[in-house]
């Protein structure tokens, strides 16, 4: 016999939150309904389920919309930094996320330090592109100018 479930997490060769899936009555009573990876597929449990997926949509959608004014803001400004460099344009130290974070921060700009894409850290004077990955879908092209310090 049957049952419908529908899946509150993602259960590998069955399905995603959210889906409404049958199965065996068995798997469902002692694997699927003891660890809470699925409820019974009640009309109160699918509205129930409708209403938080519509409430994490707009979330989403208002995150997202947060996220692309930022972008916009981040890539109309060119970063400079300054740091202590040699003859030949080979910095002393480097240019990391933290210090690109720290110079976001003085500009008025929250971004974490995780969410700038630097593949290895900056070693020479000039002009450079990080990514910042700002959401899942929304990623902007900070322009950086790394100069030598005047001493």
């Amino acid at each position: 016999m049957n049952v419908q479930l529908i899946l509150s997490e993602e259960v590998p060769n069955l399905g995603r939150p959210g889906d409404v899936v049958k199965v065996r009555a068995g798997y469902a009573r002692n694997y699927l309904l003891p660890r809470k990876l699925a409820v019974a597929a009640s009309q109160k449990n699918l509205s129930a389920f409708e209403h938080t997926k519509a409430v994490a949509l707009h979330k989403r959608e208002a995150l997202r919309l947060k996220a692309a004014t930022l972008k916009e803001r981040l890539e109309a400004i060119t970063l400079s930094l300054t740091a202590r460099a040699g003859d030949e344009g080979k910095l002393f130290g480097s240019v990391t996320n933290i210090d690109i974070e720290r110079a976001l921060r003085e500009q008025g700009f929250t971004v974490e330090r995780r969410r700038i894409a630097l593949s290895e850290p900056i070693k020479q004077l000039g002009d450079f592109t990080v990514a910042v990955k700002l959401e899942s879908e929304v990623e902007a092209s900070l322009k950086i100018n790394v100069a030598a310090a005047g001493e």
